[in-house]
């Protein structure tokens, strides 16, 4: 195997879709690939970084930074690619960019339930924090 980790195109689209589908089947349409894809191509493009194997793509990361603070999301890696490393190599590369734009914390959020990705990230140096995470769901054309 060897892992080339570089910036999303255009290219990559159908590939983030299957493995999307892979990683998150249970996703709402919001979040799948055919729209949130190009989306972040739109914005702060740099943060999409994509693993590929011979062109494949493999994994992602989904990074963002508002200035202050840092964000990492949608990091998802093949079923016959985990294990291998690439899921590290993703979060370390985002990790590197947004230091580069001068963030100096990180932010995720994950399913409580999900204690195998809460290892993951405990072996990379995160922790779980006290805090209450919230969320609205803003439509384009509702006042604010």
């Amino acid at each position: 195997m060897s892992v080339d980790i570089d910036v999303c195109s255009n290219e990559d689209l159908a590939g983030i879709d299957a493995l999307w589908r892979e990683a998150f089947p249970d996703d709402e349409p919001r979040h799948r690939a055919d729209a949130a894809a190009p989306a972040k191509l739109a914005f702060q493009p740099e943060l999409f970084l994509v693993a590929r194997d011979g062109g494949r793509v493999i994994g992602s990361i989904v990074a963002g930074y508002d200035g202050y603070r840092g964000h990492i999301n949608r990091v998802a890696v093949l079923k016959a690619y985990r294990r291998q490393g690439v899921g590290i190599l993703l979060v370390h590369k985002a990790e590197a960019r947004l230091r580069a734009l001068g963030c100096t914390k990180i932010n995720l959020q994950i399913r409580a339930a999900n204690h195998a990705v809460a290892s993951f990230y405990r072996g990379l140096g995160y922790a779980v924090e006290d805090r209450i995470s919230m969320g609205k769901l803003v439509a384009a054309g509702d006042p604010p």
